[in-house]
């Protein structure tokens, strides 16, 4: 049997979540609707979802919040499309830094948001499969490092804490879920920087080389991150569990 997407639309705004579920429908795609983050989580605890179309203005807790909730949490993996305000520049921005994986300014053509959502869906599947190794811990340990994923930096073995941009956490993040598996550049510029790549600043290549410096690592010794001609990177360290580092 073959797999229909399943999108689900969190707007609190009744008009917009059914415009834009019947349109999804006609074009294929199994839709759910949620008003608010309550009914947001519900959803995606009961059924499995492909991705989540998420609207940031919402009262209570804001598009914004909820991102940044679904990447600390179990459903951290589900792809994010953000509905922004047409001349929030700074909600665009903040959404993508918080792990959206896309957003559409409002007023939006259905037409451009169908097209968003198979984008992302599609690139979300480039990857190979996932080991799912950082799914439940809040501590992740490789070589001299741990990885906070809830305060997102970085922690060397005297607990010092090291501070890293939302680039670099998104891509030392998939990197401990694909531990010695080579990922292609494309790979990981889509899924750290999307389509909106000049946000982030500059190549795959400099934010990797950015990421090494962090790390330690070294011109010529790459203890963590190694270059794979032709092909790409991979990380080289085996990853802990550490749990919730209590």
């Amino acid at each position: 049997m073959s797999h229909t997407d399943h999108v689900l639309v969190v707007d609190d705004d009744r008009d917009i979540r059914q415009m834009v579920g019947d349109y999804l429908r006609r074009n294929g795609l199994r839709v759910s609707l949620a008003a608010d983050g309550r009914e947001m989580r519900a959803a995606l605890d009961t059924s499995d979802v492909d991705l989540i179309v998420l609207d940031v203005m919402m009262p209570g807790e804001d598009g914004l919040s909820l991102c940044r909730n679904l990447r600390a949490g179990k459903h951290r993996a589900v792809p994010v499309v953000m509905l922004t305000a047409r001349d929030d520049e700074t909600d665009r921005i903040v959404g993508l830094e918080m792990g959206a994986d896309d957003y559409v300014i409002k007023p939006f053509s259905s037409r451009e948001l169908l097209a968003r959502i198979n984008a992302v869906i599609r690139r979300a599947r480039m990857l190979p499969p996932n080991l799912q190794v950082s799914e439940a811990a809040r501590l992740i340990g490789f070589g001299h490092w741990k990885l906070d994923t809830t305060a997102r930096h970085l922690l060397d073995e005297d607990g010092t804490a090291y501070p890293l941009s939302g680039a670099e956490f998104r891509l030392l993040r998939v990197f401990v879920d694909h531990p010695q598996r080579v990922l292609s550049r494309d790979q990981l510029l889509n899924l750290t920087q999307g389509r909106d790549a000049e946000v982030f600043d500059r190549s795959i290549d400099l934010l990797v080389s950015r990421l090494r410096q962090r790390l330690g690592d070294g011109a010529r010794e790459q203890t963590y991150i190694k270059t794979v001609r032709s092909e790409g990177y991979v990380f080289c360290q085996p990853v802990t569990l550490i749990g919730d580092g209590a």
